[in-house]
């Protein structure tokens, strides 16, 4: 008998699995691999790598496990979770706005045709 994991579990637990699931989109973004790639690479249809990513409970460990070799070979999921990974520090650097300061007077006034 099956048991419908997101019925099983409290709503504290599936925001935990979606967050999982976020985090393996970002690495995948962060890395710029293509979803079918990384599921081709971990031996798993492209469908149960949308789960894995939309925090699918019914997973198995063993494939979210494979699925992340794939994405970031040697990679574990503390460091996943930690988000200290160099291609995720690239991609909030590349993500945040930078700040422009105004031109003073002098810099209007050489621009002016």
């Amino acid at each position: 008998m099956r048991i419908n994991q997101t019925a099983a579990l409290s709503s504290n637990l599936l925001k935990q699995v979606a967050q999982l699931g976020e985090a393996l989109v970002r690495l995948r973004h962060a890395r710029q691999v293509k979803q079918s790639e990384a599921a081709l690479r971990s031996g798993i249809s492209r469908a149960t790598a949308q789960r894995l990513e939309k925090g699918d409970p019914g997973v198995a460990l063993g494939v979210l496990m494979r699925y992340l070799d794939a994405i970031a070979p040697g990679m574990n999921l503390l460091k996943l979770l930690s988000g200290d990974d160099p291609s995720l520090l690239a991609l909030d650097a590349r993500s945040r706005r930078q700040r422009v300061r105004g031109l003073t007077a002098n810099e209007l006034k050489e621009l002016d045709f």
